[in-house]
Parts: structure tokens; sequence; C-alpha cells
């Protein structure tokens, strides 16, 4: 029986993902869909992690379900969801496991040019300087505005101002990761979903990640944004499972 694992984005779950895979296992391919570490109480890092440890963490879960299904050591596919995505980028640009295929799904993981960003938050600072706004209650009113409106509006980087304690750093470490260099050393087959709508992870990220990877697919969505499994569950599984099934 052919495998597929399932890792949901950043602050997602499982239980996001089980239309999906509802419909998925109905045509006779068995779905695997952990919790990724860090977005449920059980699950609360104690410490920061960055995108190697929440790999690790993946080894050993792999190792797990090898003990369960033996022969998913003969192989797997993997999917990733934005934050899910970064890391099935990184896993299969190291051939860690033997991988029948990839599914990234608005896969985050391609920093951009950051200097109109930069250029942007800059002004915002300057302008504080400017105005010589010596109450400090204000400034600082000022700047939480400045940087709501940097990450939600700019960058839309709201999972940042979500997120607190460990998970905060695990952030930061993060998106400091440029992934761009992983995704010419992927080989095996890879299937590329996109919303054309989404303004979390651009539709640019799509057409420059199937640029890289050679042996790649592209099928963007038309009218759908960032969250495909719920928008349109039915047309993702579809999708799935022609790839699954062709590979």
């Amino acid at each position: 029986m052919k495998t597929l694992i399932i890792l949901h984005g950043w602050q997602s779950s499982k239980e996001k993902w089980q239309k999906v895979k509802a419909i998925i296992e109905n045509s006779g391919i068995r779905v695997i869909c952990p919790d990724i570490p860090g977005f449920k109480h059980e699950t609360e890092l104690k410490e920061p992690w960055n995108l190697d440890n929440f790999i690790n963490w993946f080894k050993d879960f792999v190792f797990s379900q090898e003990l369960e299904n033996p022969e998913i050591k003969d192989g797997f596919y993997l999917l990733g969801h934005s934050f899910g995505g970064r890391m099935t980028i990184k896993i299969a640009s190291q051939n860690l496991f033997k991988l029948n295929g990839i599914i990234l799904v608005a896969a985050a993981g391609v920093k951009r040019n950051s200097t109109f960003y930069k250029e942007t938050f800059g002004l915002g600072a300057k302008l504080i300087k400017a105005f010589r706004l010596g109450d400090h209650a204000l400034t600082k009113n000022v700047y939480n505005f400045l940087r709501i409106f940097f990450y939600h509006y700019i960058i839309r980087k709201t999972d940042y101002l979500n997120a607190t304690g460990a998970m905060s750093e695990t952030i930061r470490n993060i998106l400091t990761e440029d992934l761009k260099d992983k995704l010419d050393k992927i080989i095996v087959p890879t299937k590329i979903i996109w919303g054309d709508k989404d303004n979390y992870t651009s539709v640019n990220d799509a057409y420059f990640i199937n640029e890289k990877i050679k042996n790649s697919e592209l099928e963007v969505y038309k009218k759908i944004g960032h969250m495909p499994y719920l928008e349109c569950p039915e047309k993702l599984a579809e999708s799935i499972i022609e790839f699954i099934n062709k590979t």
C-alpha cells in the first residue's frame, strides 16, 4: 500500500487535514498526518527550536511509524503545507529517506528581497525620531503600530506576532533560514500546488520552485488562497491522488 505523510503548517494541526485525508484514504492510499510539535498544549516546546530540530523530530517519528508499518522503509510520499513545506524541502534535499515523491502545497522557505521591507520599517523609525516623540508611552505605541503594520500588512508574517514563549524565538530561527539553495538538490518527483490568491506565500514562489526543481510539475488553483485543504479539499485531494498514482 502506498503511504503519504502530511506535514501541516505553522499554528495548524492534523485535524484541519481530516477531510483531505479521508478522501485520499478512500482511494486506497494510507495517510499519516501527525501533529508537529509546538502548536498544542500537549506538544508545547520547552526551549526554542530551529528547522533542524523539527527535522530531527520527524526522523524519530518516521522510525516509530516503520515499527508499525515496515513497508514504509521501501518508500513513502511526503506532503508539506506552508511551514510543513519548508520542512519537506529540506528533508528532500538531504535524501534522509527513500521518498517516492513530494508534494509542496503553498510551501514556505523561499526568502524574498527584504530591502523594500527594511526601508519601509526604517522610514517609520525615522519618522518617530523626526517628530521627537518624547513621551515614552506614545513612542512605544507608535513603534508597536509600525511593527504590527510591517508584519501584518507588508510581509504578512502574523505568525511572528502571535508567537509567545519558546515559539517566539523558534519562528525567528525558522524565518532566517533561506532554502533557495536546497531546491536544485531535490531529485524526486515533485508536485507543486498553489493558489493564485495566496497572500502569505506568493504564487511567484511557486514558479521559482518549479524552475529550480528539475523533476517537478506545477498546478495553480484559480481564486484559491493559502489554505486549499480548507478552501477546496476535494480538488486538492484529487490532485494528490493523481500524482501519487502516476509516480
